[in-house]
């Protein structure tokens, strides 16, 4: 009851202050405050980054509903402005997006998406958040269209506009990379004694074609 009481008030947590929580799981959290929100009792707490690496942050989203402990370590001295309320909107359209996504993920798998389509898919979705599916084909940014096979030559949209440019440039790029991982992958097989094994039974069947080849020659 005391931590509700306390995170009603929203004078306990200033913007830029620094705060200590200490979770129903034992787990303790210290960081200086972002947001608070205090219909939904949420605090938003920038810490240090676990990774170590000074130019990043972790941030933490704290419900003071789970929360046995808080203690204010040092108030923002500096003039602040009001506390931002978590704009919940933004984060349920994230949420709807998402599983709207995924729907349409399973539609292209239902549509038969082959391999490489998927991994194109993946490729562009860590640069650009706005590609979909429709069907079997990727659509960026609504206006730029990857049919199968998903070559440069599939990509449909405005040649002459930016988004078009760019997402030639990227499929290009997968498409070389692909191949470069797929002709290393040759190299290393052909080293295995399987590989060999298979190698050297391979004249019989191409000698094998060489007479059908001869007869159709004769018959032209």
């Amino acid at each position: 009851g005391s931590v509700l009481k306390m995170a009603g008030v929203s004078e306990c947590f200033n913007i830029g202050s620094i705060v200590a929580c200490k979770t129903c799981y034992e787990k303790e959290i210290e960081g200086e405050v972002l947001a608070f929100d205090p219909q939904t009792k949420m605090l938003i707490l920038k810490c240090p980054a676990s990774s170590g690496r000074p130019s990043r942050n972790d941030v933490h989203m704290v419900n003071l509903s789970m929360v046995s402990d808080v203690q204010v370590k040092r108030e923002a001295t500096a003039p602040l402005e009001p506390p931002q309320s978590l704009n919940l909107q933004r984060l349920n359209t994230r949420v709807r997006n998402q599983i709207e996504e995924k729907k349409r993920l399973v539609t292209a798998l239902a549509a038969g998406v082959s391999p490489e389509g998927q991994k194109l898919f993946l490729t562009i979705t860590k640069t650009i958040n706005e590609a979909t599916w429709q069907g079997p084909n990727i659509v960026v940014w609504n206006t730029v269209t990857i049919s199968p096979p998903y070559t440069a030559e599939n990509v449909k949209g405005p040649t002459d506009s930016k988004a078009y440019l760019h997402i030639r440039k990227v499929v290009e790029k997968h498409t070389k990379d692909m191949a470069a991982a797929e002709a290393s992958s040759r190299v290393s097989g052909a080293s295995s004694p399987s590989a060999q094994q298979q190698t050297s039974s391979s004249p019989g069947p191409v000698t094998a074609t060489q007479p059908a080849l001869q007869q159709q020659a004769a018959s032209n």
